[in-house]
């Protein structure tokens, strides 16, 4: 399966979304082309495949356009074979659905809102991101993967709270997922770095990332006003 036609990828280095669509092409072993997009001057390309959303990233395979990372990823893991992403079982498979839905519904929001809070509100929604995380690793339990043995959707996913938050943190002083808090997840995070090769190759270079969330940072809290 899968068609002879290369896979175009429209993305932003810096996204987590965009980055997790890699990641799964990566896994499976997929062909591609990668299209970095200026999401200040969109491309007639981008607005044509995502007319609706105008967003990244975008999926483009055998002339149709795919959009909406975690929609992208599905399509990946039923399109080409090899590594499978989503498990087998129709109620596992249901459940890393509906994780993947708390991660990018409840729990990122509320990571990102804490890391913007007004001093005089950042203890509550700590607490609150804190909860969620506290959710996100009772799933985890004492597996090796949220997948089971092997990485599978939920861990590419979750790439975003393995690697987003700890850059992040690191730039805003507010630390939210540490080894004390979060041993399970934090051992999860470890684990994908050394036996994950290809996770490396998906992450955008620190450096440059850390520079990125500072100015994008000093940006929003100017626009906040005073944190």
């Amino acid at each position: 399966m899968g068609g002879e036609e290369k896979a175009k990828l429209l993305g932003v280095w810096s996204s987590p979304y965009s980055r997790r669509v890699e990641l799964a092409l990566k896994l499976k072993g997929v062909p591609f082309e990668y299209v970095e997009e200026d999401l200040s001057q969109k491309s007639a390309l981008l607005l044509k495949c995502n007319p609706v959303h105008k967003k990244i990233p975008v999926l483009l395979h055998n002339g149709k356009s795919i959009v909406e990372s975690l929609v992208i990823l599905e399509y990946i893991d039923e399109t080409w074979k090899g590594h499978s992403l989503l498990p087998q079982d129709p109620y596992e498979r249901a459940n890393a659905r509906f994780w993947a839905k708390f991660i990018d519904d409840k729990l990122m929001p509320s990571v990102w809102k804490t890391f913007l809070s007004k001093e005089k509100e950042r203890d509550k929604n700590k607490e609150e991101a804190y909860e969620l995380l506290r959710t996100l690793e009772s799933e985890l339990k004492d597996k090796k993967y949220f997948g089971g043995d092997d990485i599978g959707y939920l861990d590419v996913v979750a790439n975003v709270v393995a690697f987003w938050i700890q850059r992040v943190q690191s730039v805003v002083a507010i630390d939210l997922l540490n080894q004390v808090c979060f041993p399970i997840l934090c051992k999860w995070i470890e684990r994908l770095y050394h036996e994950i090769p290809v996770i490396k190759e998906c992450l955008p270079p620190k450096d440059k990332h850390l520079v990125y969330i500072k100015a994008r940072y000093e940006a929003a809290t100017a626009a906040n006003g005073n944190l």
